[in-house]
């Protein structure tokens, strides 16, 4: 469960270090503040350490709500009945063995379930179950976390606000529970993300909220929150149910397993000029785009399926570019999924835009090549980036 996690990135969650990927599968919790009664004030450092060190409860169990407006009305063709996009209430479980997630809609549950290794989503509006793999981590032998001291996580914030501004530990009650909220924002190259909050519970450091905020915006993007919550055993029939019988299954691993070129023994490609000699289609990368410096060009993905990674900029605030080969089987990858999406004119080449509160995603053919353009940014600023890819 969420308290079973490694200690390093359990400080990373109470610390609220949120990671920004133009992804829908990134949750957050709605801001709002119930009444009730609130712990005692303590130092941020103090409070994390003490949710990190105290005993956790042998299950979880929540009713939940899940607001998303984060995609415009309409962005996302026969999407906007499924709870993933139009959000919804439901109810969370978690043991120690891994969670489940239900939301509910008029169009039909959606079900996300979790363990170790793999997490499933399954949209019942399409009847189609997401599988990927979860990152791994090395394990821990002894069997035990060791508790960081109050001074190492001083320490691990102190660092954190070098790019965050980190507010403090402040008293406040969500679900009916003690709770304690923090809020972080980007000092500098943040993109479109305004600040995100997470609330744990004081007595035990469960997480109860968590939150996501554009910038300018007063209400959270994406917004999970428990309204209600108990602590006590929960049943692996609970967690680990299936998708029903006869539901399409899309395997997202090989996509979030992507980095250096899997299945070759040779070191990772990198550099433009390496690039462009291995990829075997022609790679388009700029010294600049829309006056960002050229960070880093790398060939990513297996043998069969070779793409060119692009990065400009820095921070959150960076554009990233990916080129492949187009694809002339009919496939269905990411950027086929997006042929469904507005049509936009990029540079007089008709392709499919993604505009959120958060960021942009870009997809258009030329020469050959297929770019899938995202990055945190106005859908102005990535549509005249896309042009200049030429």
């Amino acid at each position: 469960m969420l308290r079973t996690l490694s200690t390093t990135r359990l400080i990373a969650l109470a610390a609220v270090v949120v990671t920004v990927a133009i992804v829908g599968a990134t949750v957050a919790v709605a801001a709002s503040g119930g009444g009730g009664a609130t712990p005692p004030p303590k130092p941020l450092a103090t409070a994390v350490h003490d949710a990190l060190a105290a005993q956790a409860p042998a299950g979880v169990t929540a009713r939940i709500t899940f607001t998303n407006k984060l995609f415009p009305s309409g962005a996302i063709v026969g999407a906007a009945g499924s709870a993933l996009m139009s959000g919804a209430t439901g109810r969370l479980w978690v043991n120690d063995t891994g969670g489940r997630l239900e939301l509910q809609s008029d169009a039909g549950d959606v079900q996300v379930t979790w363990n170790d290794t793999k997490a499933t989503v399954y949209d019942a509006s399409s009847n189609t179950a997401y599988t990927f793999d979860l990152p791994q981590h090395a394990s821990d032998n002894s069997g035990t976390h060791t508790v960081p001291s109050v001074d190492e996580i001083t320490t691990f914030l102190t660092d954190l606000s070098k790019h965050w501004t980190v507010s403090g530990a402040e008293p406040s009650n969500v679900a009916g529970e003690q709770a304690y909220t923090v809020k972080v924002s980007p000092s500098h190259d943040g993109g479109l993300l305004g600040s995100a909050q997470l609330a744990w519970d004081a007595l035990n450091g469960v997480p109860l909220r968590v939150a996501i905020y554009a910038q300018g915006a007063s209400t959270p993007a994406l917004a999970l929150e428990a309204t209600d919550i108990s602590f006590g055993d929960v049943s692996n029939a609970d967690v680990q149910v299936p998708p029903p019988a006869g539901a399409k299954v899309v395997d997202l691993s090989s996509a979030t397993n992507g980095g250096t070129d899997h299945g070759s023994a040779n070191a990772p490609v990198v550099g433009l000029a390496a690039v462009q000699a291995a990829a075997g289609f022609p790679v388009t990368a700029p010294d600049t785009l829309v006056g960002l410096p050229r960070q880093d060009v790398r060939l990513v993905g297996p043998a069969d399926s070779r793409a060119a990674l692009v990065v400009y900029g820095q921070g959150l605030g960076a554009i990233v570019v990916v080129e492949r080969a187009k694809d002339t089987s009919g496939g269905s990858g990411p950027a086929g999924a997006m042929s469904s999406l507005p049509a936009v004119s990029v540079d007089g080449v008709t392709g499919h835009e993604l505009a959120t509160q958060l960021g942009t995603i870009i997809t258009w053919d030329r020469g050959g090549v297929t770019y899938v353009l995202a990055g945190s940014i106005p859908n102005g600023a990535a549509e005249t980036a896309a042009a200049s890819l030429k």
